[in-house]
């Protein structure tokens, strides 16, 4: 009896799985090998140096990037700081304008407060010279109507006009006590 190492099946080769046939082994191996050697330098003198370009290029572009937003940030600092100093400065003049204001309104004030006190109390000696003026006329009025009033008050209660120097003289009196 033979015996059938390899069964063949229609329209397909013989044995099972090829990778597996023992004698093929050897060319796949070799095949293998020169596969990948040809991947390989395929690889390692193309696509590697392409993609390490690539990685290059975006390190490079990200560096870049990062000392552009670096330099932005420290542009912004420093003028966020020059923003702080000119309002600190104005600040300052603003409040010095005011401190020189108050000083010049408060002096002009004062001035005029003078100015003003000066002229009422010229204005008040004035007024006091008037009233005593009219103080004076007004006695020798009142005394000229005190003696005539005097006087014939008593021509009336003794029927004889009195002399006029007595008149005088009792009403001096009576207005000075």
């Amino acid at each position: 009896m033979a015996t059938k190492t390899h069964t063949e099946t229609p329209g397909g080769p013989k044995g099972g799985f090829p990778p597996f046939q023992a004698d093929t082994f050897v060319s796949q191996l070799l095949w293998f090998a020169i596969a990948f050697i040809v991947l390989y330098q395929l690889m390692s003198r193309v696509a590697l140096p392409r993609l390490a370009s690539i990685f290059k290029e975006r390190r490079d572009r990200i560096a870049d990037d990062l000392a552009e937003a670096q330099r932005l940030k420290d542009e912004s600092d420093q003028a966020g700081a020059a923003y702080e100093k000119s309002l600190a400065e104005a600040r300052n003049r603003a409040q010095m304008l005011a401190t020189l204001t108050r000083e010049q309104l408060h002096s002009e004030s004062e001035t005029r407060r003078k100015a003003l006190e000066g002229e009422l109390t010229t204005k008040l000696a004035a007024a006091d010279r008037t009233i005593a003026k009219t103080k004076a006329a007004a006695m020798l009025n009142v005394q000229g109507i005190a003696q005539e009033a005097a006087a014939a008050i008593v021509q009336r209660l003794i029927g004889k006009a009195p002399a006029p120097q007595a008149v005088e003289a009792a009403v001096k009196q009576a207005l000075k006590g």
